[in-house]
């Protein structure tokens, strides 16, 4: 075969795969507003994801299980869904097509293999959809916007009815809260619309009416004269941090959940996928998020105390700044927080060692932690240095921690990343709160000494665990298959 037969061949190919793509992103849509079944690929988003992007995601699939997963594929198994009737669910297709693989032709087609797979899957009841009320609309808040309104399909779960700002609302305001959630600088335009209703107070996002209601206390509320009932409010405003400032939500008309967006006092603090489900949404009410950097490092450090056993460790994260640092050096009621944060690597305190311990209580003392601030708006590091009880090597650490990112409770909270050049820009907009860095990893020769190093999306991956549990707390979660 000569050059240009091989090249036409490729040609041929390459067309064959992109149609094939445009037919699964058809079918992934219709799945989604049909059906509010949500299809991910190794829980990487796929609505709303161009042709280019979903064979990138294939090939990452590939790379991760070590076995060619083809869109092809993937397009046999989402007929397969879709003929199949079954409840709203959210459905792993790169796990899937990887166990269609190991089968060995048990099942006649991909159809009844499905069907054996998702047997379980309409033992689920129907689900009532919660109202939701965002209060703040800061860094977390517009993100978590974002995912919610992205994410709505049908409407069956989360609802975001209203947000909660301080101050006047006219005109102006109005407008510039649309703009900062159209445009932002770190993770780009809105893939959607927005535009303002100023008689109504409300921006209109994607067509759905969001009320803009102003406030200066929660108790001052009353959310059932926008038709808003037994609400979730998200709190992202910093402000209120206990149980006893916490629950003038509660005192509000319409509302009857809490979760806030930071460590929280008196309150659970939760690390969705690792300690969410010791305490029951029928019981408790007031719920708290923890930290970005929790969500990070209490996954992996699951993983770790689970198979090797943890005798004491330091947490080093290498944080992003922050908009509680100054701009430019100026007073601050924090040592070193006053010198301008993007000019310099500021040293200051992280908490988040001993807060491991309310989702990991075995690890209670047995970890300190520092933290510095670099010059990046986004994208941060922990570098994780433990020593184990029990000996490892390389190979040990990394296949445990693949296994925990491929099968179990965790997969949505720990990616494995297999790339020797990834730096931090690289991870900005990773759902996955928690990526493991395995061509980091150091393994002492005594094979009691670990150092492995987290990156995580401080914002975008913190506000999906902030999601994450919010649908637990909501009692919407569906039928999931990872």
């Amino acid at each position: 075969m000569n050059t240009n037969e091989t090249y036409e061949k490729e040609l041929a190919f390459q067309a064959d795969r992109r149609r094939a793509t445009v037919e699964f992103i058809k079918i992934v849509s219709d799945l989604w507003y049909d059906n509010s079944i949500e299809i991910v690929l190794f829980r990487n988003q796929l609505i709303d994801r161009n042709v280019s992007q979903i064979l990138n995601l294939h090939d990452y699939a590939g790379k991760f299980v070590q076995k060619p997963i083809s869109i092809f594929d993937s397009v046999e198994i989402a007929r397969a869904i879709k003929v199949l009737d079954i409840v709203p669910a959210k459905l792993d297709i790169g796990k899937l097509t990887y166990e269609f693989h190991l089968d060995d032709n048990r099942h006649a087609n991909a159809t009844a293999f499905i069907a054996s797979k998702l047997k379980g899957a309409n033992k689920n009841g129907d689900i009532a959809p919660k109202d939701v009320v965002l209060y703040g609309f800061g860094r977390i808040g517009r993100l978590v916007a974002r995912e919610l309104m992205v994410r709505t399909g049908k409407g069956s779960q989360l609802r975001l009815r209203a947000i909660v700002t301080r101050g006047l609302v006219d005109e102006t305001v109005l407008e510039k809260r649309a703009s900062l959630l159209r445009n932002d600088s770190v993770h780009g335009d809105f893939p959607g619309t927005v535009a303002i209703n100023t008689d109504k107070s409300a921006l209109i996002i994607n067509g759905t009416t969001v009320n803009i209601i102003s406030a200066n206390t929660p108790e001052d509320i009353d959310y059932t004269k926008y038709n808003i009932n037994n609400a979730l409010v998200i709190d992202n405003t910093g402000a209120f941090r206990d149980k006893k400032s916490l629950s003038k939500h509660l005192k509000s008309k319409g509302v009857n959940k809490v979760l806030l967006t930071a460590p929280g006092k008196e309150i659970p603090n939760i690390v969705y996928g690792v300690n969410h489900l010791v305490n029951n949404p029928d019981e408790v009410n007031i719920f708290s998020a923890a930290s970005c950097t929790t969500n990070a490092i209490t996954p992996v450090l699951k993983a770790v105390e689970d198979s090797f056993g943890i005798k004491n460790g330091h947490l080093e994260t290498i944080h992003a700044y922050t908009n509680d640092q100054n701009l430019v050096d100026n007073m601050h009621k924090k040592y070193r927080r006053g010198r301008a944060a993007a000019l310099n690597m500021v040293i200051t305190e992280t908490g988040a060692g001993n807060a491991v311990a309310k989702a990991l209580p075995s690890l209670k003392g047995k970890l300190t932690s520092n933290a510095i601030r670099v010059p990046v708006p986004n994208g941060s590091l922990a570098i994780l240095n433990l020593e184990l009880d029990k000996k490892t090597s390389l190979n040990g650490i990394n296949t445990i921690l693949k296994k925990y990112a491929l099968e179990g409770d965790l997969v949505e909270q720990i990616k494995y990343e297999l790339s020797d050049e990834l730096v931090s820009s690289d991870i900005v907009g990773s759902s996955a709160p928690s990526i493991y860095d395995s061509k980091a990893t150091i393994v002492r020769k005594d094979g009691k000494n670990v150092i492995l190093y987290i990156w995580y999306d401080n914002e975008y991956g913190y506000s999906h665990q902030v999601i994450r549990l919010a649908k637990y707390i909501a009692k919407v979660r569906r039928y999931t298959y990872y």
